[in-house]
C-alpha cells in the first residue's frame, strides 16, 4: 500500500520538495505489476477528463519506480495499454515524457535517452529532467549531450527548472538543454533580464500554483509570481504537477487564479491558448483544440 498523505497527527506527509520526492519514491515503490500500471494510466486520463482537459503531457521518471527501472519497455507498454483503453472510451489523449533524474551521470543520462530513442514507442513524445535543483546544484552542462541526442531523434524537450533553484536553473535549461518549455520556472521572476528574454522568445512556463504553495516555493497564491510573469509578457499555462498528491485539478487552478488575480475571460483564454500551443500533442490535435478554444471564446464573449 502507498504511504498515507497525512501522518498520525493529521499533518501533511511532506512540506517541501525534498519531502515530496521522498514520499513519491515510497508511493511509486508500491507499484509492482503491469495491471497496476495499466490502471494508473487509465486513471490519469479519467482525472483529466473530469477537469475538462483534452490532452495531457505525462512526465514519468523511471528512477522513482524501483520495480521498473530496468524494465522500461514493459512499464511503457503497460501504461500504453491503460491509456489506449481510456482513449477508446473517449477520454483524453496522453503523451509520455520520459524524465531524467538530476543525479544521473553524463553516461547514464545518455544511455537512458538512447534506450528511449531505440524503443521508438509512439506514446513517447519527449524527454524531461526533474529532481531537487537545490540539492543537485547546477546540472545543465551534464545533461546537454543527452538532450542533444533527444533533439536529433525528433523528441521534444522540457525541463523542471526554477522551482527549488533560482533563475539560473531556467537559464541553464534554455542554454544547455534547449528546452522548448520550462516546467515551473517561476523563480525566473527574480531576474528581470531573464523575464525579458522569456517574453521575447516566447518560451512558455508550465506553472503549478498549488504545488508551489504546498512545497514552500511561494508562501501563498496571492504572493505567487505567476501573474507578475504573465503581465510581463511571459507565456504561462496552469498545471497540477501531481494532482493526486497535491489534491489539485486543472479547472480548480483556473478558478483559484481567476479569483485571486482578477483574471477576466480574455486572460483565461490566453492562458488556455498557451497550454495548447506549448503541449506536445500532434499538430492535427493541436489545431482541433485551438479551433474549439476559439469557438468557446466567441460563445463566451472573450476575444480569441
Amino acid at each position: 500500500m502507498p504511504p498515507a498523505l497525512v501522518d498520525g497527527a493529521g499533518e501533511p506527509a511532506f512540506r517541501d520538495l525534498g519531502g515530496f520526492l521522498a514520499y513519491l519514491d515510497a508511493a511509486c515503490a508500491s507499484v509492482t505489476t503491469a495491471g497496476q500500471v495499466e490502471a494508473a494510466g487509465y486513471a490519469v486520463a479519467a482525472r483529466a477528463a473530469a477537469a475538462g482537459v483534452r490532452y495531457v503531457d505525462l512526465i514519468w521518471n523511471p528512477a522513482h519506480w524501483p520495480a521498473w527501472r530496468d524494465r522500461m519497455p514493459a512499464f511503457i507498454d503497460a501504461l500504453d495499454a491503460g491509456l489506449g483503453a481510456a482513449a477508446h472510451d473517449g477520454l483524453p489523449t496522453v503523451g509520455l515524457c520520459v524524465s531524467l533524474k538530476r543525479a544521473l551521470s553524463v553516461s547514464e543520462a545518455v544511455d537512458l535517452v538512447e534506450r528511449v530513442v531505440e524503443l521508438r514507442h509512439p506514446r513517447v513524445v519527449a524527454v524531461s529532467i526533474d529532481g531537487d535543483e537545490a540539492a543537485a546544484g547546477r546540472t545543465g552542462a551534464r545533461f546537454a549531450e543527452a538532450f542533444a541526442r533527444a533533439r536529433a531523434a525528433g523528441l521534444h524537450r522540457c525541463a523542471h527548472a526554477g522551482e527549488s533553484s533560482g533563475p539560473e536553473g531556467v537559464r541553464d535549461a534554455l542554454e544547455y538543454l534547449g528546452a522548448e518549455r520550462i516546467d515551473h520556472g517561476v523563480r525566473a521572476v527574480e531576474d528581470p533580464a531573464l523575464v525579458a528574454h522569456l517574453a521575447a522568445t516566447g518560451v512558455p512556463l508550465d506553472v503549478c500554483p498549488t504545488s508551489n504553495v504546498r512545497l514552500g516555493v511561494s508562501p501563498s497564491l496571492a504572493d505567487h509570481p505567476l501573474d507578475a510573469l504573465r503581465r510581463a509578457g511571459v507565456r504561462v499555462s496552469l498545471n497540477t504537477d501531481d494532482p493526486v498528491l497535491f489534491g489539485s485539478t486543472v479547472d480548480g487552478e483556473y478558478l483559484s487564479c481567476a479569483g485571486v488575480f482578477g483574471w477576466d475571460a480574455d486572460d483565461l483564454v490566453g492562458v488556455a491558448r498557451t497550454s495548447i500551443e506549448s503541449c506536445f500533442a500532434d499538430e492535427g490535435l493541436r489545431q482541433d483544440l485551438l479551433r474549439d478554444l476559439d469557438a468557446y471564446a466567441r460563445a463566451g464573449g472573450a476575444a480569441p
